[in-house]
């Protein structure tokens, strides 16, 4: 049993923030190994956060439907249902994430505004 979504999006976020740690992305590709496909693969080539949520979203969609089809005696619906959890809280995380960019780039333009409202510009 593997978390598919979540290794996925490790590598997402790889991508994403630029980080260099191939003990990490080497991980990941390896777990995911046999699995890279629709929705997964998607989400574990996304470069921008944008991406990783329409691709998060649509491996939720996969995942929500498998739990909904696996009979609740299945010794592997407890895992799937927490694998749920998880995932969830990942989309939530991925969703403060963005915010949080989105947050510093006005930020920044506002900076930028009170600096040429401080100092005007002659043309």
């Amino acid at each position: 049993m593997s978390c598919h979504e979540l290794e996925a999006l490790r590598l997402a976020l790889l991508n994403v923030l630029g980080t260099g740690d191939r003990t990490a992305r080497e991980h990941a590709e390896a777990e995911l190994e046999g699995h890279l496909e629709g929705p997964i693969e998607a989400l574990a080539n996304a470069e921008t956060l944008d991406a990783i949520e329409r691709h998060l979203d649509a491996a939720l969609v996969d995942l929500e439907a498998e739990v909904a089809a696996t009979d609740p005696d299945d010794p592997e619906y407890d895992y799937l249902r927490g694998r749920l959890v998880a995932v969830r809280d990942a989309e939530r995380a991925v969703h403060r994430l963005t915010a949080q960019g989105e947050s510093v780039l006005d930020g920044l333009a506002d900076a930028h505004d009170v600096l040429h409202e401080t100092f005007p510009v002659e043309e």
